[in-house]
């Protein structure tokens, strides 16, 4: 039994102030090289050619080395659908109106949307965690999104999701008018001009869009020369990425590997990144978006997505899509038979 994951709700009850989740970041456990090496010696044994898996062998790889187990294991994923409602929406920065998001949780609960569908596929359990849908976080263009206890508050909404029982968190949001919250925080993280990080979202396009964009300038200009992090979350942050925030964090201590899922979701990992690049590497990402900006934050930090399909819905489907050839890295790790098992002269 693992008493570093036990410690963790511990761990994790002691955050009360943001400088103690940036101690939590600070303390973020590094990679099982021991599993990661064990998976290597055994996989050079498996009936098959060296490197012939291609990818599939590098995310086997990647989640022994990050759950610690040898031969890897996928047992009980998890998608985790994060829900909020945005101040901005009342600016027309998308297509649907502000109500949807409701709807949506309601459509989840019912087993309606394509994320039900993906998950009974798949065999992935799914939570929806509903983030105070009455209270929409403040109109991030005229002032922020938090003060320092909502933030505080907002990123533990994420931490039961790591360390539930799950072994593969998978992340999947909703809220209309988080693509906009999703491109002002990468354009705060990383600079650049509106165009380069405000896409259409949910189909905002001509005149829309240059409004969408007008207004993510104007949030991101309000706050100035500010780039730390979390400064950059507090201010322009909705509770879904927040949560999400907090989940990856929570994750690494917990050693549970993620699958980020499209560009909203991958704010969240961004804003890990700026706190520490190696803070990610328990993360995979999905997909790459059709949303145009999400190719670009992902070359930035360096990631390279396991699928390219066009997506651009949101809700955890590229997760829970990508979450598939996760479950393939274990069971062909764990499955096969070695050389000398089979019989199978190997190479000389």
């Amino acid at each position: 039994m693992d008493t570093k994951v036990l410690a963790v709700p511990a761990l994790l009850d002691s955050v009360v102030t943001l400088a103690d989740f940036r101690r939590l970041v600070a303390g973020m456990p590094g990679p099982d090289r021991v599993a990661a090496a064990a998976f290597r010696a055994r996989d050079v044994e498996l009936t098959k050619i060296p490197g012939s898996l291609g990818r599939l062998e590098e995310i086997g790889e990647w989640l022994a080395t990050w759950s610690g187990r040898t031969p890897p294991r996928v047992e009980a994923p998890l998608v985790a659908v994060f829900a909020a409602n945005h101040g901005i929406a009342a600016k027309g920065v998308s297509a649907f109106p502000a109500e949807v998001t409701v709807q949506m949780v309601a459509n989840y609960a019912a087993g309606g949307a394509a994320i039900n569908q993906f998950c009974k596929a798949g065999g992935l359990a799914l939570e929806v965690h509903a983030l105070d849908l009455d209270h929409p976080t403040p109109d991030v263009s005229e002032t922020d999104a938090f003060d320092e206890a909502g933030l505080v508050a907002a990123l533990r909404a994420g931490f039961a999701s790591a360390i539930g029982g799950t072994d593969l968190l998978c992340f999947g949001e909703m809220g209309i008018g988080n693509t906009a919250i999703a491109s002002a925080i990468f354009m705060g993280l990383t600079g650049g001009p509106a165009e380069d990080w405000v896409g259409p979202g949910t189909g905002v396009v001509g005149p829309a869009l240059a409004a969408k964009r007008s207004v993510v300038t104007q949030a991101v200009t309000r706050i100035g020369d500010e780039r730390e992090p979390l400064e950059v979350l507090r201010r322009l942050g909705g509770r879904e990425i927040a949560a999400m925030v907090g989940a990856i964090v929570a994750a690494r201590h917990a050693r549970v590997p993620v699958i980020v899922d499209g560009f909203v979701t991958t704010a969240a990992a961004a804003v890990v990144h700026a706190l520490d690049p190696a803070g990610i590497d328990h993360c995979v990402f999905a997909h790459r978006s059709a949303e145009p900006a999400h190719r670009r934050i992902l070359e930035r930090m360096g990631k390279e997505p396991l699928l390219d399909l066009g997506l651009r819905l949101g809700e955890g489907t590229g997760a829970a899509a990508a979450a598939h050839l996760v479950r393939l890295a274990a069971a062909y790790h764990a499955g096969m038979a070695t050389f000398a098992e089979a019989g199978v002269s190997n190479k000389e």
